[in-house]
């Protein structure tokens, strides 16, 4: 057998072949901080995590459990650095992540950034070692020759920079999908948290259109699975339905609700 023919916790591409291929995915923000709950996420059925160290409540250390405890049940994880950072999609990428979303990007410069960042050399920067998972510590070298083509790049459009040129930014070779933060690009457009507003609506109709046009994936955050599926029926390929913990505490208050107690 060949390393790729091997069983192992690494996606080699298959979510992006998903996309690429015009499938409409599901999953979900993983901020609590537990590989367990992670890994109940992934039982549920999505097709994959997405584990923030944005805004979540643990830092990178999540990446060595949450990943394989994810992949035992078919679901690949793609992680939010922090920043474009060089370093930050590097770390991610060496512990078996299939993908990388990078917030607050502002510019195809800073997009452009973002993906050399998750490349190799010399069409990247990402620094170069085989002891990781991402090369089977050591036993498939190979990797290195199939990571660019296979990794996952996910930028965020949540700024007025990003969205003025949404159009170049969907164009250029390894952004995978644009992903809009509704809260952030709310904000930013004046109307917070009003997602029926003109301005946001004519606004994920600018990234979709980008999107059509370049045969990039879209996709964005929502509540509910109701939601999910609106957003879906008008070509969003990568929804994510909520986060752990808000799933979570959802599901408590209308479970306490039929009860017969209300919110404290």
């Amino acid at each position: 057998m060949t390393p790729t023919d091997l069983p192992g916790p690494l996606d080699r591409g298959r979510l992006k072949a998903r996309l690429a291929a015009g499938e409409t995915t599901f999953g979900t923000f993983v901020g609590g901080a537990s590989s367990l709950v992670a890994e109940a996420c992934a039982a549920a059925g999505l097709d994959w995590l997405l584990l923030d160290l944005e805004h979540g409540g643990g830092g990178e250390e999540q990446l060595r459990s949450t990943i394989p405890a994810a992949a035992a049940y078919g679901v690949p994880t793609i992680v939010r650095a922090e920043t474009t950072e060089r370093i930050r999609a590097g770390r991610i990428l060496d512990q078996g992540a299939t993908g990388v979303m990078f917030p607050r990007v502002d510019s195809v410069a800073m997009a452009q950034q973002a993906v050399r960042a998750m490349r190799y050399p010399p069409s990247g920067e990402r620094g170069v070692a085989t002891y990781n998972r991402a090369c089977r510590f050591g036993l498939d070298p190979g990797a290195l020759d199939r990571a660019d083509e296979q990794v996952l790049g996910v930028i965020q459009v949540e700024t007025l920079g990003a969205l003025r040129e949404v159009d170049a930014i969907a164009a250029l070779d390894g952004v995978d999908v644009l992903f809009v933060g509704p809260r952030d690009l709310s904000h930013a457009l004046g109307v917070p948290g009003q997602v029926g507003a003109p301005a946001f609506v004519e606004a994920t109709e600018a990234v979709l259109a980008a999107g059509q046009r370049h045969g990039t994936a879209v996709g964005l955050l929502v509540g509910d699975g109701a939601s999910a599926r609106r957003w879906a029926e008008r070509g969003w390929q990568f929804v994510a339905i909520g986060s752990d913990t808000t799933v979570l505490a959802t599901a408590l208050r209308r479970e306490l609700a039929e009860a017969g107690r209300g919110p404290s």
